[in-house]
Protein backbone atom coordinates (compact mmCIF):
# COMPACT_ATOMS: atom_id res chain seq x y z
CA UNK A 1 0.00 0.00 0.00
CA UNK A 2 1.51 3.40 -1.08
CA UNK A 3 1.85 6.17 0.96
CA UNK A 4 0.98 8.11 -1.64
CA UNK A 5 -2.15 6.35 -3.12
CA UNK A 6 -2.96 7.24 0.64
CA UNK A 7 -2.74 10.75 0.37
CA UNK A 8 -5.06 10.70 -2.65
CA UNK A 9 -7.66 9.01 -0.96
CA UNK A 10 -7.77 10.99 1.96
CA UNK A 11 -8.27 14.32 -0.93
CA UNK A 12 -11.12 11.91 -2.31
CA UNK A 13 -12.37 12.13 1.68
CA UNK A 14 -12.11 15.52 2.02
CA UNK A 15 -13.04 16.75 -1.03
CA UNK A 16 -16.68 14.40 -1.45
CA UNK A 17 -15.45 14.45 -5.35
CA UNK A 18 -12.47 12.68 -7.36
CA UNK A 19 -12.68 15.73 -9.56
CA UNK A 20 -12.23 18.01 -6.72
CA UNK A 21 -9.61 16.02 -5.51
CA UNK A 22 -7.72 15.70 -8.65
CA UNK A 23 -7.70 19.97 -9.06
CA UNK A 24 -6.10 19.88 -5.05
CA UNK A 25 -3.40 17.66 -6.14
CA UNK A 26 -2.81 19.18 -9.48
CA UNK A 27 -3.12 16.27 -11.18
CA UNK A 28 -5.97 14.72 -13.81
CA UNK A 29 -8.98 12.93 -13.06
CA UNK A 30 -8.39 9.79 -14.83
CA UNK A 31 -5.20 8.60 -13.09
CA UNK A 32 -6.58 9.39 -9.59
CA UNK A 33 -9.81 6.98 -10.55
CA UNK A 34 -7.63 4.32 -11.20
CA UNK A 35 -5.28 4.60 -8.30
CA UNK A 36 -8.77 4.82 -6.52
CA UNK A 37 -9.98 1.54 -8.05
CA UNK A 38 -6.38 -0.26 -7.88
CA UNK A 39 -6.34 0.60 -3.70
CA UNK A 40 -10.18 -0.84 -3.53
CA UNK A 41 -8.82 -4.55 -5.95
CA UNK A 42 -5.79 -4.49 -3.47
CA UNK A 43 -8.01 -4.21 -0.27
CA UNK A 44 -10.60 -6.61 -1.27
CA UNK A 45 -12.82 -3.79 -0.50
CA UNK A 46 -15.17 -1.32 -1.84
CA UNK A 47 -14.17 1.90 0.17
CA UNK A 48 -16.23 4.65 -2.39
CA UNK A 49 -19.40 4.93 -2.94
CA UNK A 50 -19.59 7.07 -6.53
CA UNK A 51 -22.73 9.13 -6.40
CA UNK A 52 -23.94 11.33 -9.21
CA UNK A 53 -23.53 14.73 -6.83
CA UNK A 54 -20.41 12.96 -4.16
CA UNK A 55 -18.85 10.65 -2.88
CA UNK A 56 -18.96 8.85 0.53
CA UNK A 57 -16.85 6.51 1.96
CA UNK A 58 -17.87 2.85 2.92
CA UNK A 59 -17.79 1.91 6.53
CA UNK A 60 -14.72 0.41 5.25
CA UNK A 61 -13.46 3.75 3.81
CA UNK A 62 -14.09 5.31 7.11
CA UNK A 63 -11.69 3.27 8.79
CA UNK A 64 -8.82 3.51 6.15
CA UNK A 65 -9.70 7.61 6.40
CA UNK A 66 -8.38 6.99 10.29
CA UNK A 67 -6.00 4.69 9.81
CA UNK A 68 -4.36 6.53 6.58
CA UNK A 69 -4.77 10.05 8.74
CA UNK A 70 -2.26 8.44 11.17
CA UNK A 71 0.40 6.76 9.31
CA UNK A 72 0.41 10.01 6.77
CA UNK A 73 0.63 11.84 10.32
CA UNK A 74 3.27 9.66 10.86
CA UNK A 75 5.56 9.89 8.15
CA UNK A 76 5.13 13.63 7.58
CA UNK A 77 6.58 13.99 11.22
CA UNK A 78 9.12 11.34 10.26
CA UNK A 79 10.57 13.01 7.47
CA UNK A 80 10.70 16.93 8.97
CA UNK A 81 13.24 15.13 11.46
CA UNK A 82 15.00 13.12 9.39
CA UNK A 83 15.31 15.91 6.44
CA UNK A 84 17.32 19.32 6.29
CA UNK A 85 17.61 21.38 9.50
CA UNK A 86 15.25 24.18 10.00
CA UNK A 87 17.31 26.94 8.99
CA UNK A 88 16.91 25.53 5.28
CA UNK A 89 12.64 25.60 5.42
CA UNK A 90 12.00 27.54 2.12
CA UNK A 91 8.07 26.91 -0.32
CA UNK A 92 5.47 29.29 -0.59
CA UNK A 93 2.66 30.27 1.70
CA UNK A 94 -0.92 31.10 0.04
CA UNK A 95 -3.47 33.07 1.77
CA UNK A 96 -7.10 34.39 1.38
CA UNK A 97 -8.57 37.07 3.17
CA UNK A 98 -11.69 39.29 3.33
CA UNK A 99 -11.00 42.89 4.21
CA UNK A 100 -9.97 43.63 7.66
CA UNK A 101 -7.53 45.37 9.92
CA UNK A 102 -6.42 42.08 11.46
CA UNK A 103 -4.53 40.66 8.51
CA UNK A 104 -2.33 42.44 10.94
CA UNK A 105 -2.42 39.27 12.95
CA UNK A 106 -1.13 36.83 10.04
CA UNK A 107 1.69 39.57 9.09
CA UNK A 108 3.16 39.72 12.73
CA UNK A 109 3.14 35.57 12.26
CA UNK A 110 5.13 35.97 9.43
CA UNK A 111 7.15 39.08 10.56
CA UNK A 112 8.41 36.90 13.24
CA UNK A 113 9.38 33.96 11.00
CA UNK A 114 10.83 35.99 8.68
CA UNK A 115 14.34 36.22 10.39
CA UNK A 116 14.40 32.60 10.93
CA UNK A 117 13.18 31.46 7.26
CA UNK A 118 13.61 33.99 4.74
CA UNK A 119 12.90 31.46 2.08
CA UNK A 120 9.40 31.78 3.04
CA UNK A 121 7.61 33.25 0.87
CA UNK A 122 3.64 34.73 1.49
CA UNK A 123 0.95 35.02 -1.34
CA UNK A 124 -2.40 37.15 -0.32
CA UNK A 125 -5.44 37.27 -2.18
CA UNK A 126 -8.72 39.23 -1.38
CA UNK A 127 -12.00 38.38 -1.25
CA UNK A 128 -15.28 37.75 0.15
CA UNK A 129 -15.62 34.65 2.54
CA UNK A 130 -17.74 32.64 -0.47
CA UNK A 131 -14.56 33.39 -2.95
CA UNK A 132 -11.81 32.81 0.08
CA UNK A 133 -14.00 29.59 0.93
CA UNK A 134 -13.98 28.35 -2.71
CA UNK A 135 -10.48 29.13 -3.07
CA UNK A 136 -9.53 27.01 -0.13
CA UNK A 137 -11.93 24.08 -1.44
CA UNK A 138 -9.83 23.93 -4.41
CA UNK A 139 -6.59 23.53 -2.87
CA UNK A 140 -5.70 27.15 -4.56
CA UNK A 141 -4.74 28.67 -0.85
CA UNK A 142 -3.93 27.03 2.07
CA UNK A 143 -5.28 29.31 4.87
CA UNK A 144 -8.33 31.37 4.64
CA UNK A 145 -9.30 34.50 6.84
CA UNK A 146 -12.66 34.44 7.48
CA UNK A 147 -14.62 37.77 9.01
CA UNK A 148 -18.24 37.18 10.23
CA UNK A 149 -20.72 34.42 9.96
CA UNK A 150 -19.49 31.65 8.02
CA UNK A 151 -19.62 27.80 7.97
CA UNK A 152 -16.50 26.70 9.32
CA UNK A 153 -17.52 23.29 10.62
CA UNK A 154 -15.49 21.79 7.69
CA UNK A 155 -12.56 23.46 8.00
CA UNK A 156 -9.53 23.19 10.73
CA UNK A 157 -9.80 26.78 12.44
CA UNK A 158 -8.03 29.38 14.86
CA UNK A 159 -10.39 32.01 16.29
CA UNK A 160 -8.22 34.92 16.83
CA UNK A 161 -8.55 36.84 20.10
CA UNK A 162 -9.50 40.35 18.13
CA UNK A 163 -12.80 41.36 16.50
CA UNK A 164 -14.03 43.73 14.13
CA UNK A 165 -17.26 45.90 14.63
CA UNK A 166 -19.84 47.03 11.75
CA UNK A 167 -20.47 50.29 11.61
CA UNK A 168 -21.31 53.16 8.67
CA UNK A 169 -18.15 55.12 6.45
CA UNK A 170 -19.49 58.53 5.62
CA UNK A 171 -18.41 62.10 4.86
CA UNK A 172 -17.83 64.17 7.73
CA UNK A 173 -20.78 66.71 6.86
CA UNK A 174 -22.89 64.06 6.94
CA UNK A 175 -26.54 64.83 9.28
CA UNK A 176 -25.46 61.39 10.83
CA UNK A 177 -21.76 62.29 11.64
CA UNK A 178 -23.14 64.19 14.17
CA UNK A 179 -24.09 61.41 16.27
CA UNK A 180 -21.75 59.35 18.52
CA UNK A 181 -23.70 55.58 17.29
CA UNK A 182 -25.99 55.08 14.69
CA UNK A 183 -29.27 52.84 15.04
CA UNK A 184 -30.73 50.79 12.61
CA UNK A 185 -33.59 53.48 12.04
CA UNK A 186 -31.38 56.23 11.08
CA UNK A 187 -30.25 53.81 8.02
CA UNK A 188 -34.06 53.15 6.57
CA UNK A 189 -34.56 56.38 4.73
CA UNK A 190 -30.60 56.86 3.46
CA UNK A 191 -28.99 55.49 0.52
CA UNK A 192 -26.70 52.59 1.31
CA UNK A 193 -23.52 50.99 0.38
CA UNK A 194 -23.51 47.29 0.93
CA UNK A 195 -21.03 44.79 0.83
CA UNK A 196 -21.73 41.58 -0.50
CA UNK A 197 -20.75 39.95 2.51
CA UNK A 198 -23.21 41.99 4.27
CA UNK A 199 -26.48 41.47 2.06
CA UNK A 200 -25.92 37.69 3.03
CA UNK A 201 -24.97 38.41 6.71
CA UNK A 202 -28.21 36.85 8.85
CA UNK A 203 -26.73 38.93 12.04
CA UNK A 204 -26.56 42.38 9.80
CA UNK A 205 -30.40 41.94 8.42
CA UNK A 206 -31.30 40.93 12.14
CA UNK A 207 -29.69 44.06 13.20
CA UNK A 208 -31.05 46.33 10.68
CA UNK A 209 -34.57 45.17 11.62
CA UNK A 210 -35.93 45.58 8.07
CA UNK A 211 -36.01 43.57 4.63
CA UNK A 212 -33.38 44.68 2.28
CA UNK A 213 -36.08 45.36 -0.58
CA UNK A 214 -37.09 47.69 2.19
CA UNK A 215 -34.45 49.87 2.07
CA UNK A 216 -32.27 52.28 -0.35
CA UNK A 217 -29.44 50.08 -1.15
CA UNK A 218 -27.94 52.20 -4.00
CA UNK A 219 -25.17 49.93 -4.98
CA UNK A 220 -23.03 46.97 -4.00
CA UNK A 221 -19.24 46.28 -3.39
CA UNK A 222 -16.53 43.95 -2.80
CA UNK A 223 -13.65 46.42 -1.78
CA UNK A 224 -14.71 49.01 0.35
CA UNK A 225 -11.57 51.51 -0.89
CA UNK A 226 -13.61 51.22 -4.13
CA UNK A 227 -16.78 52.55 -1.93
CA UNK A 228 -15.37 54.75 0.09
CA UNK A 229 -14.83 56.93 -3.27
CA UNK A 230 -18.46 56.91 -3.83
CA UNK A 231 -19.15 58.35 0.02
CA UNK A 232 -16.65 61.00 -0.59
CA UNK A 233 -18.84 62.05 -3.73
CA UNK A 234 -21.77 61.96 -1.20
CA UNK A 235 -23.14 59.26 -3.19
CA UNK A 236 -24.09 57.17 0.17
CA UNK A 237 -23.37 55.71 3.05
CA UNK A 238 -21.41 52.66 3.39
CA UNK A 239 -21.90 50.14 5.96
CA UNK A 240 -18.97 48.24 6.52
CA UNK A 241 -16.18 47.46 9.20
CA UNK A 242 -13.79 49.89 11.10
CA UNK A 243 -9.98 50.69 10.92
CA UNK A 244 -10.19 50.13 6.72
CA UNK A 245 -10.66 53.43 5.84
CA UNK A 246 -7.97 56.69 6.89
CA UNK A 247 -10.78 58.99 8.48
CA UNK A 248 -7.72 60.72 9.99
CA UNK A 249 -6.44 63.74 9.64
CA UNK A 250 -7.47 65.73 6.13
CA UNK A 251 -9.93 63.15 5.41
CA UNK A 252 -13.24 64.29 4.84
CA UNK A 253 -14.47 60.57 6.22
CA UNK A 254 -15.70 59.45 9.70
CA UNK A 255 -16.85 55.84 10.62
CA UNK A 256 -19.35 55.74 13.33
CA UNK A 257 -20.42 52.43 14.98
CA UNK A 258 -23.53 50.38 15.36
CA UNK A 259 -25.41 50.71 18.53
CA UNK A 260 -26.13 48.40 19.70
CA UNK A 261 -23.02 47.15 18.95
CA UNK A 262 -22.51 44.64 15.96
CA UNK A 263 -19.57 41.93 16.28
CA UNK A 264 -17.82 40.57 13.44
CA UNK A 265 -15.48 37.22 14.77
CA UNK A 266 -12.64 36.02 12.98
CA UNK A 267 -11.51 32.93 12.47
CA UNK A 268 -8.22 31.38 10.36
CA UNK A 269 -9.08 28.41 8.49
CA UNK A 270 -7.63 25.24 6.73
CA UNK A 271 -9.15 22.37 5.02
CA UNK A 272 -9.34 18.79 7.72
CA UNK A 273 -6.55 16.61 6.62
CA UNK A 274 -4.81 19.35 4.98
CA UNK A 275 -1.16 17.47 3.82
CA UNK A 276 0.94 21.22 4.67
CA UNK A 277 4.00 21.74 3.23
CA UNK A 278 7.28 22.20 5.64
CA UNK A 279 6.74 25.95 4.86
CA UNK A 280 2.70 26.25 6.04
CA UNK A 281 2.93 23.77 8.83
CA UNK A 282 5.38 26.48 10.07
CA UNK A 283 3.54 29.19 9.75
CA UNK A 284 0.36 27.58 10.83
CA UNK A 285 2.55 26.70 14.48
CA UNK A 286 3.29 30.46 14.61
CA UNK A 287 -0.35 31.16 14.64
CA UNK A 288 -1.14 28.76 16.94
CA UNK A 289 1.24 30.04 18.81
CA UNK A 290 0.35 34.05 18.34
CA UNK A 291 -3.34 33.21 19.21
CA UNK A 292 -2.64 31.23 22.58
Amino acid sequence: MDIRVLQYFLAVAREESITKAAESLRMTQPPLSRQLKDLEEELGKQLLIRGSKKVTLTEDGMLLRKRAEELVDLMEKTKAELTSSSENISGDVYIGCGETESISFLARAAQHLQKTYPLIHYHIYSGDAERVMEKLDKGLIDFGLLVGSADIAKYDHIKLPQKDFWGVLMRKDSPLAKKDVILAEDLWDKPLILSHQASTNTEMLHWLKADLSRLNIVATYDLIYNAAQFVKKGFGYVIGLDKLINTTGNSNLCFKPFSPTLEAELFIVWKKYQIFSKASETFMQELKKLSE
